[in-house]
């Protein structure tokens, strides 16, 4: 099998500057796991942490966004307010299959994300681990 165009690795630093959060609509998958680890954080029951922050999209549980298209968790002041518990989607980012698809599409993720392309070096087995955690 042929070695990834990204075998070298890629740089990511997450800097919480929440523009993969805000500004636009979309889908944030949780699963039940994830929306135990955030009812935890919050110390808020599971079923009101279901009933306020996600919606049922597609047979699955998404967290619902704004009416400013921000995830429910982004705040303006402070970023994600989850961040510690934030779902595997959100800790996985950049490296989705998505964004990996060719040097082409990493450097569009790169003008999107003012961590991508910077900071620490990533191997490409950290990489396919995080890519593999969820397809996106």
């Amino acid at each position: 099998m042929d070695e990834p165009w990204y075998a070298d690795g890629l740089r990511f630093e997450c800097t919480r500057c929440g523009k993969c959060c805000s500004g636009f609509p979309g889908y944030v998958w949780v699963n039940q796991d994830e929306l135990q680890a955030i009812a935890e954080l919050r110390q808020e029951p599971l079923e009101e942490v279901i009933g306020l922050y996600t919606r049922a999209m597609h047979g699955r549980r998404s967290l619902r966004d704004t009416l400013k298209d921000d995830c429910i968790f982004f705040s303006d002041e402070t970023g994600c307010t989850i961040y510690t518990a934030r779902p595997r989607q959100c800790r996985t980012w950049p490296f989705w299959e998505s964004n990996l698809e060719s040097e082409e599409t990493w450097t569009e993720t790169e003008g999107r994300c003012p961590g991508a392309g910077r900071g620490s070096l990533i191997p490409v087995e950290e990489i396919t681990r995080r890519m593999r955690e969820i397809r996106i």
